[in-house]
């Protein structure tokens, strides 16, 4: 079954160009999503009258794409996770914690499926996890895989200076709204 694709598809080919699937794929899934239409010689010029509405209809779900690529781009998400002996996480971080945590503490909203882990993180550290925003965009997010109770430990060990300094900036705040 010969149709023209709509949009540009991974595993098929580019908007506007004419492609051979299988008759089950187009009629069921392609032409229904709105993805393709048939090939015949009435939608080849009733296509070219709509290329430049697609074109731009896809460029600018291309720019949109490329912003939320800067932006996930540029977190540094950090994971609180509870751990046990020997540093070993008490289960381990998938691709849906990041999502929930990107959506909850960024307001970024990334679906699960786009985060390319290979297999969950069961580990401490910091981690490049690759997200696929759109068909060729990808962003790299870098994520840190730390105990949750890191802050706590690292303000037992600091000396009680810093625990003096951390309240001076509370004190001014407090004293210029008076």
């Amino acid at each position: 079954m010969e149709i023209i694709l709509r949009t540009n598809m991974d595993n098929l080919g580019a908007l506007g160009q004419v492609v051979n699937v299988k008759p089950g794929y187009g009629r069921n899934y392609l032409i229904p999503q709105g993805l393709a239409m048939l090939a015949t010689p009435a939608n080849k010029k009733r296509f070219e009258l709509e290329r430049k509405k697609l074109q731009e209809k896809l460029d600018a779900v291309r720019f949109a794409a490329q912003e939320l690529a800067d932006k996930i781009s540029a977190v540094a998400l950090r994971i609180p996770v509870r751990v046990g002996e020997g540093e070993r996480l008490y289960g381990s971080v998938t691709s849906a914690n990041i999502a929930d945590l990107l959506k909850a503490d960024h307001e970024l909203d990334v679906d699960k499926k786009t985060i390319q882990l290979n297999e969950p993180l069961r580990a401490l550290g910091e981690f490049t996890v690759e997200v696929r925003v759109f068909q060729d965009i990808r962003a790299q997010l870098q994520v840190a895989v730390v105990r949750h109770d890191a802050e706590q430990v690292a303000q037992a060990a600091a000396p009680e200076t810093d625990a003096v300094e951390m309240t001076e900036p509370a004190v001014e705040a407090t004293q210029t709204e008076e």
